[in-house]
């Protein structure tokens, strides 16, 4: 076929008029003499585009592979991460970031360092001169000089015009409400890392890799953290603990409030604390967080978790009756006696009110030593008990658990436990047979309870109530009695372990409250370390008049904000079954 002729191809389609890249620099070096400059532009445009590309390649590789100097990549690595805000129950801000300023320097392009050193710690003198010297004399690019400034000292550096030196704006911590919840806010350290308590829990969670990854830039791309913590309530608890401390001149104290229903901490305390902005004593030995870090002989508040096994496991009813005749039992070489000795029958009503050792005991070794570590065990009272903060204590058992062992923990001496998970199991007690593990975040009873064991049955929590409001009426809860609040509860004085032993003028008394006994809501309790006898007390330090008056005192000013009306008029028939039953204190 025979070639196209010029017109032929000027008639093409214009698809077929294109050339190619091989035929465009065929027809390039085809162009006659008189296209000579054309051609010379075109190769001008070709090399210079060459040569733009190379030089912006030259200056990313400068600036590093991300685009970035060596500066900014140090400042993002070493500036402070943002964190989500932590809010009560009631959507209270706990915790909170702000913007600081913090000055850096770029010790390679520091031309004086003396004088820098020297103008530097004029204007911020706690700087150690040798160490901001030493720090200026390596060939980093990037060194802090002074974390979290004032503006005022920024307005100052800034003024000193020092070549290198410059400033980064950071996230730093606050805690609006002081010392509010600080055992279980924990706190983060300068660099906005958690360190303890929920702070460190929300990094647990992934916070880092949302952050580092770009996903959250400022505090309002992250999800607020919503706590159970009502922080009205924090409030009034903390307060009564520290008057109690003063009047009954105890070493320290703890408390809370739980909903039995849900496991939701409402409130806990324990003191001396601190403040969670300026964390500098967190440390120290005597700020633990009491109730899930330290652990403890809980005293006569665990006698209900004996009444309990024995009612549960069939070994006792309701109107099953112990003599206390002779006020002590032997065993071996050990001798137990009665605190409050009747020297007669009690029934178990009676042996709750009169807070017995004998019927206790009796109640435990009727159930066995197997049954009663097994029962224990499935109460949570034998392991670790796992919440959201990271601090926990294991509790202490008997490495070798015999019979005297089951005779002394059945009256609350020889486990010890942390406050938090005895708290736990008496909510079972009363909730209706839930084994609750207790949360410091807000859920729904039905989330609480759907992976909450039945651990004992509804009856038994229903004498449990009944024994307890018997206390509250009569014995010795009667000092945390609210009008109008139903209160039941029961005290706890176990004499202290010093240097492996029992320390007869040193006691940890404690107070548990259940409000209302006939349809529980909350559990309150109120822990004293060394409380001291006082006049009105007659020189008593037993638990009833401290930590039981300080729970009367916490329950009265809290359980309207709790939603509890007072009922001036007794509830009617709250315990149907006791009644049925004829138990002791409702005939």
């Amino acid at each position: 076929m025979s070639a196209d002729t010029p017109d032929d191809r000027n008639n093409a389609p214009a698809e077929a008029r294109r050339p190619g890249l091989a035929g465009g620099l065929r027809l390039l070096f085809s162009l006659r003499a008189d296209k000579s400059l054309a051609r010379i532009g075109l190769m001008s445009l070709a090399f210079s585009a060459m040569f733009a590309a190379i030089a912006v390649r030259l200056v990313m590789m400068g600036a590093g592979a991300d685009g970035r100097s060596d500066t900014s990549r140090a400042v993002s690595t070493e500036t402070t991460g943002i964190r989500p805000d932590i809010l009560d129950r009631n959507g209270e801000v706990l915790a909170t970031d702000v913007r600081s300023v913090s000055v850096f320097a770029e010790p390679r392009n520091i031309i004086d360092k003396d004088e820098a050193v020297e103008l530097l710690t004029a204007v911020l003198p706690d700087l150690d001169a040798t160490e901001l010297r030493n720090k200026l004399g390596t060939k980093r690019g990037f060194v802090w000089v002074k974390r979290e400034i004032t503006p005022r000292q920024q307005a100052e550096v800034h003024r000193l015009g020092i070549p290198g030196v410059g400033f980064v704006p950071e996230n730093k911590r606050v805690y609006p409400n002081g010392p509010a919840a600080a055992h279980v806010l924990g706190f983060a350290n300068i660099d906005n890392v958690g360190i303890a308590g929920i702070e460190k829990y929300i990094d647990s969670q992934g916070l880092g890799d949302l952050v580092g990854l770009g996903f959250a830039q400022t505090s309002t791309d992250l999800k607020p953290v919503q706590l159970s913590i009502d922080l009205r309530v924090q409030h009034a608890l903390r307060d009564e603990l520290l008057k109690g401390i003063e009047k009954y001149r105890a070493i320290a104290a703890a408390g809370a409030v739980m909903d039995v229903n849900t496991g939701e901490m409402i409130a806990l305390v324990s003191l001396p604390d601190f403040d969670p902005s300026n964390p500098v004593d967190a440390h120290d030995k005597d700020r633990i967080n009491r109730m899930n870090v330290g652990v403890y002989e809980m005293g006569s508040t665990f006698k209900a978790l004996t009444i309990a096994m024995a009612l549960d496991s069939g070994k006792a009813n309701i109107n099953s009756t112990y003599s206390t005749a002779g006020g002590m039992m032997r065993f071996g070489r050990q001798v137990i006696k009665e605190y409050h000795g009747t020297g007669r029958t009690l029934t178990v009503p009676e042996v709750f009110l009169h807070s017995s050792n004998m019927g206790s005991i009796k109640m435990a070794l009727a159930v066995g030593v197997e049954g009663h570590k097994a029962f224990l065990k499935k109460m949570m009272q034998l392991d670790r008990m796992t919440t959201e903060l990271p601090e926990s204590a294991a509790p202490i058992v008997p490495q070798r658990w015999g019979e005297i062992n089951t005779a002394t923990i059945a009256f609350g001496h020889g486990l010890a436990v942390a406050p938090l998970q005895a708290i736990a199991a008496v909510g079972a007690l009363v909730n209706g047979g839930y084994l609750i593990t207790p949360t410091f975040l807000k859920r729904s009873e039905a989330e609480a309870k759907a992976n909450a064991p039945m651990v004992i049955k509804p009856e038994t929590s229903e004498a449990m109530r009944f024994v307890m409001r018997i206390n509250g009426e009569k014995g010795s809860a009667r000092k945390a009695d609210v009008p109008g609040y139903f209160v039941g509860g029961k005290t706890g004085t176990a004499e202290k372990v010093i240097n492996g032993r029992y320390a007869k003028n040193k006691n940890f008394t404690t107070f548990t409250a259940v409000v209302p006994s006939d349809k529980p809501r909350y559990l309150f309790l109120a822990i004293y370390d060394e409380p001291k006898g006082y006049v009105e007390s007659g020189g008593y330090s037993t638990a009833a008049w401290n930590a039981g008056i300080t729970t009367g005192k916490v329950i009265e000013r809290v359980a309207p904000l709790l939603g509890l009306p007072p009922r001036f008029d007794p509830p009617e028939h709250p315990f149907p079954t006791m009644a049925r039953l004829g138990a002791w204190g409702t005939r």
